[in-house]
């Protein structure tokens, strides 16, 4: 088995680690830079909410300000990626970028719920709304400090592969076109149309969910370690076209943070030596880092062809046990209790569900 981490020539650790902390730190950059835009931008916006009482533009506003929060976990994110593997965490802690991206939408979920709050109260006492060009004007402004933070977000975050980044720099664009939306409920207001303010901020409240259906989407995505399947495919045909390679086989993906780690079997021809076999492996891991993007590592396990059967002998028990394992957890449920008179039609409660697994060598 051969394991190989980094992109390009020169795979080697000065390599990977030169990598990591380049990527990381123009991430922070970035989270640093949107952060200072988004809280600008609040902050201008909350001075106008103050002397005019504009419900739509609050609403803008507390968006704007969960946004310009949103950057704190990024943040934490990108610094704890910088740190090596340890004995503990194999793998490092990148992770925790994408543990930060479910903290991003429950920041969004929750802004987006307090708006609708504020709405619906304006709507049951309304108040008036004054200086109606100032409300048009903020406006204005978080939908040119929402694009500038998103198109630094996205556009960093495709350079570096980190989908969280450019999540939020979409949301942060979605939030642009919300605040162009504190313009209809000025202009309405302007037209004799009071409750078209809170209207308005029920709708942008309204819309921040729409846009945290697509972050939640992508989030849950990757913390269930979903990977494109045309990169699955390009992987491998990839391998498969490397010399002396008979057949790809276990081929599994997953992202951790913004790099991408792969696993996979080749089969050689069965009269290759070890030697032989190991540089097959290592010319699989060149060929994968060059042709898959944001690829971190590779471990490639290499097997004789039409020959491993009597290897994999030695495992099957053990993946005999965990089945056995899981068909004797489903049939120890236990039996669903009888209706009580009169409640005939209502769903019993599901038991509780149980689990075993068996170790592997």
């Amino acid at each position: 088995m051969r394991r190989s981490r980094g992109h390009g020539h020169g795979h080697g650790h000065t390599g990977r680690v030169d990598d990591a902390l380049r990527t990381s730190t123009l991430g922070l950059r970035t989270v640093g830079w949107s952060f200072a835009l988004l809280a600008g931008t609040a902050l201008a916006q909350l001075a106008v909410v103050t002397a005019t009482g504009s419900v739509g533009l609050l609403g803008d506003t507390i968006h704007n300000m969960a946004d310009a929060l949103t950057a704190v976990p990024l943040a934490v994110a990108f610094l704890l990626g910088r740190r090596p593997a340890t004995r503990r965490y194999t793998y490092g802690l990148g992770r925790a970028e994408d543990l930060a991206g479910a903290a991003v939408v429950l920041v969004v979920c929750a802004s987006a719920t307090l708006a609708g709050y504020q709405a619906v109260s304006r709507m049951l006492r309304p108040e008036p709304v004054t200086h109606l060009w100032a409300v048009a004007g903020a406006g204005l402004i978080g939908f040119a400090g929402n694009e500038l933070a998103a198109r630094q977000r996205i556009g960093v975050g495709r350079r570096i592969g980190s989908a969280a980044l450019v999540a939020d720099g979409v949301h942060a664009r979605t939030d642009g076109f919300t605040s162009l939306a504190v313009l209809l409920g000025a202009a309405g207001v302007a037209l004799g149309i009071p409750l078209a303010d809170p209207v308005v901020g029920l709708a942008i409240a309204v819309l921040i969910l729409v846009a945290a259906r697509h972050a939640v989407r992508d989030v849950l995505h990757r913390l269930m370690d979903a990977v494109d399947p045309a990169t699955v495919e390009l992987a491998e045909h990839t391998a498969g076209e490397v010399a002396s390679v008979r057949s790809v086989e276990r081929l599994r993906m997953r992202w951790i943070g913004h790099e991408l780690h792969a696993e996979l079997t080749v089969s050689v021809p069965p009269e290759s030596t070890v030697a032989e076999a190991h540089h097959t492996a290592h010319d699989v891991e060149h060929a994968l880092c060059h042709a898959i993007p944001r690829l971190a590592a590779a471990s490639v396990h290499a097997e004789p062809f039409n020959q491993a059967t009597r290897a994999h002998a030695t495992l099957a028990h053990h993946e005999a046990s965990h089945q056995a394992a899981s068909r004797q957890a489903v049939s120890n449920r236990p039996p669903a209790r009888p209706a009580p008179p009169g409640s005939e039609g209502v769903p019993a409660k599901a038991g509780q569900c149980m689990s075993a697994t068996t170790p592997t060598t």
